[in-house]
């Protein structure tokens, strides 16, 4: 009962964290001054600090480990808040406060509502919360680039329909005329800035991602004396991994750039989720039992 309440509280701290910056971010009359106030970024660290402890309690504490598809958008979510925590600290990114905050809220009482499947007994082993963490790291960072994707194609489509001398839908006027921006959209950085943050984002999830893949067939060696098993599981990692690699490539030789890197983006994030969250709704929820 203890731990549901904790569940409940993280949540609600979340949602109230959210509502804050959709009421003064996103559904600003005026653009607000560049950053987080002192007080939003301490606020953060408390449902943060108490969505660390139910994982930990959760994924590492207990006696034996259950992990299903809510534990991964858990732990997905608590490192998308982590890491725009510290971005914010260098680059202005309060507009995608009011999009992770209420995931978050959402996705910290998964593990409560679907806890999962019990794990049998070789993950219990340092290889395998290896394995795990790696994982995990990898689909937070895309899961932050797919946010950036979305929110820098929806940006460049605002900006372009201005240049092509739109006229500004309801709420776009105010007494100084037509406002190209507003709300999140007037609260983050350059396009440009964006777009390289994107990229870096996804190098590093790349390497992660690359790592896990590799552990992953340690592991599977180890465990079931071969370094490959062929499943949804595998093929979907492998997809992603072929994606984003190309992407990385593709920026790198010819400069990709623009709505093209967006939808690489995008498809190799839906690639990632297939490979184990999706897999692992569909097993628990849909069919109802377990799976490697």
């Amino acid at each position: 009962m203890g731990e549901i309440l904790l569940y409940a509280v993280a949540a609600l701290l979340y949602a109230a964290l959210a509502v804050q910056f959709w009421r003064t971010r996103a559904r600003a009359a005026a653009p607000r001054p560049a950053g987080l106030a002192r007080w939003e970024r301490a606020a953060i660290l408390v449902p943060l600090a108490l969505h660390t402890w139910l994982l930990y309690a959760g994924l590492f504490a207990a006696p034996t480990l259950r992990f299903g598809f809510g534990q991964a958008l858990s732990v997905t979510l608590w490192l998308a808040v982590l890491i725009y925590w510290f971005e914010s600290l260098f680059v202005n990114l309060e507009g995608m406060q009011a999009l992770v905050l209420p995931l978050a809220a959402v996705c910290v009482i998964m593990p409560a509502a679907f806890p999962g499947l019990t794990a049998p007994p070789y993950a219990h082993g340092v290889g395998y919360r290896a394995h795990l963490t790696l994982a995990m790291a990898s689909y937070s960072l895309f899961t932050i680039g797919a946010l950036h994707a979305l929110l820098m194609a929806l940006l460049e489509g605002t900006l372009h329909g201005d240049r092509l001398g739109r006229p500004p839908g309801r709420g776009e006027r105010h007494a100084g005329g037509p406002r190209l921006l507003a709300g999140p959209l007037a609260s983050l950085p350059p396009l440009l800035t964006l777009e390289r943050l994107l990229f870096r984002i996804l190098a590093l999830g790349f390497v992660l991602l690359t790592l896990t893949l590799l552990t992953g067939i340690a592991f599977s060696e180890e465990v079931f004396g071969r370094a490959f098993r062929f499943d949804h599981k595998s093929l979907f990692a492998v997809i992603s991994w072929v994606i984003f690699g190309l992407l990385l490539a593709g920026r790198w030789r010819y400069g990709w750039r623009g709505r093209k890197a967006l939808r690489w983006t995008l498809a190799g994030y839906v690639a990632l989720l297939l490979a184990y969250v999706g897999s692992r709704f569909v097993l628990e929820v849909v069919l109802g039992r377990g799976g490697a």
